[in-house]
């Protein structure tokens, strides 16, 4: 027979959001329970060296994961693997279904489901992740000094990161299927005039290429859409910058969203449209997109939660 919870908190998701909001939910009193959704620890787990988490010079992205997520545990959020399918925001107390069957009755919801890097979907991108082939530039530029790197994409993300990149490498290329970008014309000015950018026009990644020891990535195949002919560019480094997509399909339809389905919160909160219903993270967030941001907001969540269930109690 399914399980049936309720909780004060439902916190769904597992990345620096969602295990910081179970810390404060915690101490509050809340006696959280956090469901960690499809990857536990989000998309840190995918990254290896972290250099930009404050108090430590480098982290391995799971290791960091683990180690919040004992935080949590430790001071009394219970946590665990199920994966939300369903989320009713209409009816009081709120209900959540789990992929188990189980079934979650809360007060207050968190949101801190996060966001996924879209990929091109090619065995050799997947095959180099985290070993060259990279969806974020201020979290693994740094790696690539005095390196050749490739970017993919033509909208704002691609040309900021490529601009970006820069600061690291010793050339960048970027790649794009047209011969025209959809970024904003000021980034377009910059990219076009920088001396380390050069530019590939009607051009397609076909494959990644690299070497397995060590593991790394050597030189990406590219293809011309125009006549069929493939090049092969030297590089150490591959981002790809197709831009990225919140995981916002449980409230879908049901809160107000903007910039592309991103969950919208007040200014200064992070209430959402509905009461009771709290959204942190990368959910939220297509600026920064960072795991210290995403920590900070998850902080932000649990003590508005907090108020919230409060002021309800009263």
């Amino acid at each position: 027979m399914a399980e049936n919870r309720h909780t004060k908190c439902l916190i769904i998701g597992s990345g620096p959001a969602g295990y910081t909001a179970g810390v404060y939910a915690s101490r509050a009193m809340l006696e959280p329970i956090l469901v960690q959704g499809i990857e536990p620890g989000g998309q840190l787990t995918t990254t290896t060296e972290v250099e930009n988490w404050p108090g430590d010079n480098e982290v391995q992205g799971p290791d960091l994961m683990l180690r919040m997520e004992a935080h949590a545990k430790a001071m009394g959020c219970e946590i665990i693997g199920d994966i939300i399918t369903d989320l009713d925001v209409q009816s009081r107390p709120f209900v959540a279904k789990g992929d188990s069957g189980a079934v979650y009755t809360a007060d207050a919801v968190i949101m801190a489901t996060g966001a996924r890097a879209r990929w091109l979907g090619l065995e050799s991108e997947e095959a180099f992740k985290g070993f060259g082939v990279s969806a974020c530039a201020t979290c693994d530029g740094f790696f690539y000094r005095g390196e050749e790197i490739v970017v993919i994409g033509g909208g704002n993300t691609a040309v900021e990161e490529a601009l970006f990149l820069t600061n690291f490498a010793s050339k960048v290329t970027l790649i794009h299927r047209r011969d025209e970008l959809r970024a904003e014309q000021i980034l377009q000015n910059r990219l076009l005039k920088h001396p380390k950018i050069e530019t590939l026009w009607f051009h397609e990644l076909e494959e990644v290429l690299g070497e397995e020891n060590p593991k790394g990535v050597t030189g990406v195949r590219v293809k011309s859409n125009r006549t069929g002919k493939t090049t092969d560019i030297p590089c150490k480094g591959v981002f790809i910058a197709i831009g990225h997509a919140p995981a916002s399909e449980l409230v879908k339809g049901k809160v107000d969203m903007h910039h592309g389905d991103y969950v919208k919160v007040e200014p200064g909160s992070t209430r959402t449209s509905i009461p009771g219903l709290f959204a942190a993270g990368d959910l939220t967030d297509h600026i920064y997109r960072q795991a210290v941001t995403s920590a900070g907001m998850g902080c932000m969540a649990a003590l508005d939660a907090e108020k919230f269930i409060a002021e309800m109690d009263d």
